[in-house]
């Protein structure tokens, strides 16, 4: 089954700053979530400007992604923006079907 790429932008809340210091337990507990969701944690970086954070996330649909997104909402740590990432083959074959 192909796994479709996410981008999911964070910035803390006041509760996550306060807590900064486990912000890497912290990502590790997203890692083990997203596994069992059905989704894979490819890439995530601590940023300095507009986010905190930017994770590359594969996952096997929008339902998934969205379950898992809600599922880290409701610690309290973050806020997210989560956008569908297209890879330059998919966006070759999407243009491919424009009429």
């Amino acid at each position: 089954d192909a796994m479709a790429t996410y981008v999911m932008l964070a910035h803390f809340t006041d509760q996550g700053i306060k807590n900064i210091k486990d912000s890497p337990k912290r990502a590790e507990a997203f890692r083990q979530s997203a596994k069992k969701h059905g989704a894979t944690v490819r890439e995530l970086y601590w940023t300095l400007g507009q986010f905190d954070i930017v994770t590359i996330i594969d996952a096997p649909d929008e339902a998934t992604m969205t379950a898992l997104g809600l599922s880290l909402g409701t610690l309290g740590n973050v806020r997210t923006q989560t956008l569908r990432a297209f890879s330059e083959a998919e966006m070759t074959a999407i243009i491919g079907k424009m009429v």
